[in-house]
């Protein structure tokens, strides 16, 4: 019966984790909340959109797996691809905002 939850578990247990490292390091929500949710949720939408053109066009299917849970938000949309594009969208920002954070401090020596 969980085996059906693994794949769920795992993209929340990576969200605990970075949330954690943005909580130690400063990098996304911690700076400024308006600015981390803007730019993570904006891309969310342009990436459910994609998923919705690809599901309508036959390019995207979700396939058997028995990592899933099952639940669907709409044909062949499973519940985990909310928490992917999340996972996804906050690792990229906190990414981008480390990396510009270290360009900064090299440029200033």
């Amino acid at each position: 019966m969980l085996e059906g939850y693994t794949y769920l578990a795992g993209l929340i247990f990576s969200l605990a984790g970075l949330v954690l490292m943005d909580w130690r390091h400063k990098t996304a929500f911690a700076i400024n909340k308006k600015a981390a949710a803007l730019a993570i949720f904006i891309p969310m939408v342009f990436f459910i959109l994609w998923d919705v053109a690809g599901i309508a066009t036959g390019i995207f299917f979700r396939g058997d797996t028995t990592h899933l849970t099952g639940i669907l938000l709409a044909p062949e949309f499973p519940i985990e691809e909310l928490f992917f594009l999340l996972l996804l969208n906050y690792s990229s920002l906190t990414i981008f905002t480390t990396i510009t954070r270290v360009m900064n401090r090299r440029a200033k020596k």
